[in-house]
């Protein structure tokens, strides 16, 4: 199973269910291997299922692939092989983070009193130490800051803990919206996180696959598709593990669709003239980020009234979703008429003059009775805004607005604390 053209080094690390590798010429990254063994109860219950590593691996590979689209830092690199994997190299932080969206399993045990199905809203976080003797002991936070870990040189202190908590959040939502599009829930999911050996910067690591979830096609548990029906069986026996097996399968087949998205959108600029181009091309440029199409067009609604309505049925006559975006000075005509005249948003974003800005203005924002163009001066903010209408419907587009919320805060996160340090 190993090709040629990686030169494996000594193994690192192996686990119940993947076994992982040092690439002896390429330091810095690892070779992630699975294996066909599936365990249950720390591994009290274990068993070969054929096929399997290749299973994991490809949903793995699917669920990484969709996050470091998204923008969610993460170890993988790329996929090697059937049943491999490259990632960076970590330190992995001995937590594993659970995210859960309906009560169910350990949480219904440890909280008794509390119905199965219960919907957390907000999500329900639980942290457990990686300790198999002990059976991975529930932590608290305060717990986890008091085991004062340092690892590839990162103390792992409040900040640290905080931006975890908050990825976990981020990862949870962005796959729970991805698996809502097949009509399936994600009921809850543990994930890891490791301190990349080179950066030094805490990403998602370890791997995701279907023992990492429960998944529950149309909320209904008896039809769940994840490792439980593993843990629940009476007996193992050949039947039980093929049925076991097709769930892995079903899982697999299904995150590649995560990756399509389920509709489409575009965003059209229209443009007063071509002086505006700069402006224009860095909305163009901002919804290229969140995987928006974007179309320049130049039109003037005092000039040409007849050419800019005949270019909006253009683009309300093939059935595409769109957004125009406005874009026109000193008095704007154009985003009002389009208003007026169509079904569609349309976004006012006006590039302003320190001369006759203050005054320009008014004419986007006071505008006649039964019109409804919003009004925003900024052009990333403007294809943003494009970007959350098109969200609603396109889970693509949502989970790159989600995740690049999530690396705002944690930036500003990591800014405090680098000011902090400097000033103690």
């Amino acid at each position: 199973w190993l090709t040629a053209d990686l030169n494996i080094g000594q193994k690192l690390n192996e686990g119940k269910t993947k076994q992982i590798f040092e690439l002896a010429d390429q330091p810095g990254l690892v070779l992630v291997q699975s294996k066909d063994q599936i365990t249950a109860g720390n591994a009290v219950r274990k068993d070969q299922m054929e096929g399997k590593a290749a299973i994991a691996n490809k949903t793995t590979c699917c669920v990484f692939k969709l996050l470091q689209e998204s923008g969610i830092k993460t170890a993988f690199v790329k996929q090697h092989s059937e049943t491999a994997f490259i990632a960076a190299r970590c330190e992995m932080i001995p937590i594993e983070w659970v995210c859960r969206r309906v009560a169910t399993g350990s949480f219904l045990k440890r909280n008794p009193g509390v119905k199965e199905g219960y919907r957390f809203t907000p999500l329900k976080m639980e942290m457990f130490f990686k300790d198999d003797a002990n059976n991975d002991p529930q932590w608290s936070e305060e717990q986890l800051l008091a085991a004062k870990f340092s690892l590839a040189g990162l103390a792992i202190g409040q900040c640290e803990v905080d931006v975890m908590n908050r990825s976990t959040v981020a990862i949870f939502e962005i796959l729970e919206k991805a698996w809502a599009t097949q009509n399936c829930t994600l009921v809850d999911m543990k994930i890891e996180f490791g301190v990349n050996v080179k950066t030094a910067e805490i990403v998602l690591a370890d791997v995701i696959d279907n023992d990492s979830w429960r998944l529950w096609p149309a909320g209904d548990r008896s039809q769940q598709k994840d490792k439980q029906v593993y843990r629940d069986l009476k007996e193992v026996t050949p039947e039980a593990m093929q049925m076991v097996k097709r769930n892995f399968e079903w899982v697999s087949e299904r995150v590649q669709l995560l990756l399509e998205p389920q509709a489409s959108g575009r965003v059209v600029v229209l443009m007063g003239s071509t002086s505006d181009m700069a402006h224009c091309e860095k909305i163009k440029k901002a919804c290229t980020s969140y995987g928006l199409p974007c179309i320049l067009r130049v039109t003037s609604a005092h000039k040409g009234p007849d050419e800019t309505l005949r270019i909006k049925a253009e683009y309300e006559g093939d059935g595409v979703p769109t957004i125009f975006v406005a874009v026109a000075g000193r008095s704007n005509g154009l985003g009002p008429v389009m208003s007026g005249n169509t079904a569609y948003p349309v976004i006012n974003c006006p590039p302003l003059t320190p001369d006759w800005g203050a005054q320009d203005i008014w004419s986007s924002l006071r505008l006649p009775s039964g019109l409804g163009c919003s009004t925003i001066l900024s052009p990333d903010a403007a294809a943003q805004f494009a970007a959350q209408i098109v969200g609603l419907s396109n889970h693509l587009v949502w989970c790159k607005l989600r995740a690049s919320m999530l690396n705002t805060w944690v930036s500003l996160k990591l800014a405090d604390q680098k000011l902090q340090a400097c000033s103690l």
